[in-house]
């Protein structure tokens, strides 16, 4: 099975609980759109966790784009100390229970911006549209673009690509009032029968300020839910 969830801000211990629910086992796949680190108080343990799984793909939102930047800029100015560079980088995880090693931080290095296929597209934030009401080639669209994107979110935002896009970014119950994965079907008279049936899949469900972490196994449409 594959499934989609975004902006785990650090709750690893919530991130656990949401795998147990699902049963994710060696044979699914897991997409993570972003956002993975800060604001909860477990990014390192989280992010060091996620790593181990060669069948979770994550990819970079703000503030892992915010954290890379923070990265090259050290990195710039100090290239041949990189004992002091180290600890640099775990001081801006100060709060974190564990501490940052350079396994992860080249980890962090290699996230692509988005992740593409045939049926489906991750983002963290969102993709402009062209004239047509189309998607824009991922390779036009900037990184900070696909990071801080905030007008994707809005529910009349549509787009006629034949892909679903998944996008995280902004908590959903800014939009509908209540902490939920929020489905946008292409035809709403028709009983949706598989991905293609959405257009965009929003999946920000507040993980750190609600308390709720929501995934969708986008092979049996079944959206599942876990709290603190």
């Amino acid at each position: 099975m594959r499934y989609f969830v975004s902006d785990i801000h650090g709750e690893y211990e919530l991130f656990r609980k949401l795998l147990v629910k699902i049963n994710f086992s060696n044979q699914d796949e897991m997409y993570i759109c972003g956002d993975i680190i800060d604001k909860g108080d477990s990014s390192i343990k989280l992010a060091k966790y996620i790593s181990s799984f060669s069948n979770i793909h994550c990819i970079i939102g703000n503030h892992e784009l915010a954290f890379l930047k923070y990265y090259h800029s050290i990195l710039e100015t100090s290239p041949s100390d990189f004992e002091e560079v180290l600890k640099k980088l775990q001081a801006y995880f100060s709060d974190d229970e564990c501490l940052l090693d350079w396994d992860l931080v080249d980890w962090f290095d290699a996230l692509p911006a988005y992740i593409e296929s045939d049926d489906f597209i991750c983002v963290h934030a969102g993709i402009p549209l062209d004239e047509h009401q189309r998607l824009l080639s991922l390779s036009e669209v900037s990184v900070e673009e696909l990071v801080h994107d905030r007008r994707f979110k809005d529910p009349n935002v549509a787009h006629n690509s034949p892909q679903c896009v998944f996008f995280g970014h902004t908590p959903t119950d800014s939009i509908c009032g209540k902490s939920k994965v929020l489905g946008y079907r292409r035809n709403s008279k028709i009983p949706p029968k598989t991905i293609k049936d959405y257009y965009k899949i929003h999946l920000d469900t507040g993980a750190w300020s609600n308390g709720v972490l929501g995934c969708i196994c986008i092979d049996t449409l079944k959206v599942y839910y876990v709290k603190k």
